[in-house]
């Protein structure tokens, strides 16, 4: 089984009010120097059958209309390794 694993953001010429928060508390929780923070999604996806260009192609179409607000976020779409697991 494979995951393919979608990650969503907004644009960066979009204002990103949750990640204004969390850069304005870092410094009161002893975070210091950090400079910027956004906020985003992540999707995974695990596929059935084998990742191809056609897989990959259905899942940056499904990305696209219906994961991603595409007007106001931009998004990749990358393969993960998975670790297969045995059982004992």
């Amino acid at each position: 089984m494979a995951r393919v694993v979608v990650d969503v953001m907004l644009k960066p010429e979009i204002l990103d009010p949750q990640g204004q928060a969390v850069q304005r508390a870092l410094p009161r929780l002893g975070y210091e120097g950090i400079a910027d923070v956004r906020q985003g999604k992540r999707f995974e996806l695990e596929l059935e059958g084998p990742v191809d260009d056609a897989a990959l192609a259905r899942i940056h179409q499904l990305a696209e209309k219906f994961l991603a607000n595409t007007v106001i976020e931009d998004f990749t779409v990358r393969v993960e390794e998975t670790e297969e697991v045995t059982p004992v």
